[in-house]
């Protein structure tokens, strides 16, 4: 969906190049810039990469959204704009695009510290507790993540969300094959009281289970209603045998830019490493 900017103007370029809308002098003259939301991720992961400094140990995100970051990290490398920076990916397609744009990688058994990640959200709440995994890669994300000193989280607007759960869309949970079909009814029945409906992540014609990274199973917890206290929920979906870990990234995010209508806004938080 294109969304107006009536307040700003930029060239396609300048935006990209400087992940910024610059107020034009003459904007009431000129007509609305128009930019996708494709568009504004790249802008908000631009904006999100002049964080990144030579030397850096990286966490690199998965998703559409991170893979601008990703992209502008490996041509900043090229540019020799940045040097001797080590990415540990989250996911194996983010593996692929960062070896193809040859930026170093390695692991956490080498790496324990990271300094900072980069990485989309698929909700944002007023809090900066966010859902994350509909592209399936949450427990390397979250595994990567929580290692870091610094989690910048990039989104256009359309992420944020009054609640946890609040777009009705899918907060998934990365499950064990075995008994999928007894852990997901174990996690619908966790959140009858907010009309939560536990579904298997499937794909292709066939509906075959969609398989992770780590050869697991995906249920997608879609809600009615807020579920209420965070912590406790977190704590109810780990109890439960066969679950393996969840998209909910609480108190994670130390920074979250979000590209919208009228520019960029980036929000800070500090957290305890």
């Amino acid at each position: 969906m294109a969304i107006p900017y009536p307040h700003f103007i930029a060239s396609e370029k300048s935006a990209m190049e400087t992940g910024i809308l610059v107020p034009s002098p003459s904007s009431s003259t000129v007509p609305p810039v128009i930019l996708t939301q494709d568009e504004l991720k790249k802008i908000a992961a631009y904006k999100a990469v002049e964080y990144v400094e030579s030397g850096m140990v990286l966490g690199l995100g998965t998703g559409s959204t991170a893979k601008h970051a990703v992209d502008r990290i490996g041509e900043l490398l090229r540019q020799g704009k940045l040097e001797n920076i080590i990415g540990i990916p989250t996911s194996k397609k983010t593996h692929e695009q960062a070896v193809s744009l040859g930026i170093p990688l390695s692991d956490l058994d080498s790496h324990p510290v990271i300094d900072l990640a980069i990485d989309g959200a698929d909700e944002v709440d007023p809090h900066m507790n966010l859902v994350k995994g509909r592209g399936g890669s949450l427990l390397r994300e979250k595994m990567v993540e929580g290692a870091c000193k610094k989690f910048v989280v990039i989104v256009d607007e359309t992420k944020l969300v009054k609640y946890v759960g609040g777009s009705g869309l899918a907060m998934p949970v990365e499950i064990i094959p075995f008994c999928w079909k007894f852990t997901a009814t174990r996690l619908q029945n966790l959140f009858e009281y907010a009309g939560c409906t536990a579904k298997l992540r499937t794909f292709g014609e066939n509906n075959e289970p969609f398989v992770t990274d780590n050869g697991n199973y995906i249920v997608d917890l879609y809600f009615k209603k807020d579920m209420g206290d965070l912590r406790a929920a977190s704590d109810a979906i780990l109890q439960l045998a066969g679950v393996v870990e969840h998209g909910m990234f609480l108190d994670m995010a130390t920074t979250v830019i979000v590209a919208g209508e009228l520019g960029v806004k980036v929000t800070n938080k500090q957290r305890d490493v």
